[in-house]
């Protein structure tokens, strides 16, 4: 309370609070846009390239992803069909949040193993 009155709750950004809820609550989510960041675009690769994930979940999450313009999907009109997706602009500011994220994750475990 200041002077008697009470402060209002601050709202968080609703629709990228939502992506965010949403995208980091997929246990996959951050491995896949970390595959895509590395150069594999293609669902096939992403799948062979991580032990565990399965063709339902890998799109289901990349559904969640293009839903939320955070990746682009190219279709190639060929035999056998080949499917690649990239990063947006938005995608790539996204990323860069993520990489906060990493920064942040590694100065923690630091601070944690000299407590320890």
């Amino acid at each position: 309370m200041q002077n008697g009155k009470k402060i209002l709750r601050k709202k968080p950004p609703q629709q990228v609070g939502r992506m965010v809820e949403t995208v980091i609550g997929c246990k996959w989510s951050l491995t896949i846009l970390d595959l895509v960041r590395q150069g594999v675009t293609r669902p096939g690769a992403m799948e062979r390239s991580v032990e565990g994930l399965t063709a339902k979940v890998l799109a289901d999450c990349l559904r969640v992803h293009l839903r939320y313009g955070v990746l682009t999907k190219q279709s190639f009109p060929e035999v056998p069909p080949r499917v690649e997706y990239h990063f947006t602009d938005f995608g790539h500011q996204f990323v860069e949040i993520l990489k906060s994220l990493e920064n942040l994750e590694k100065k923690f475990l630091n601070l944690s193993a000299h407590k320890a």
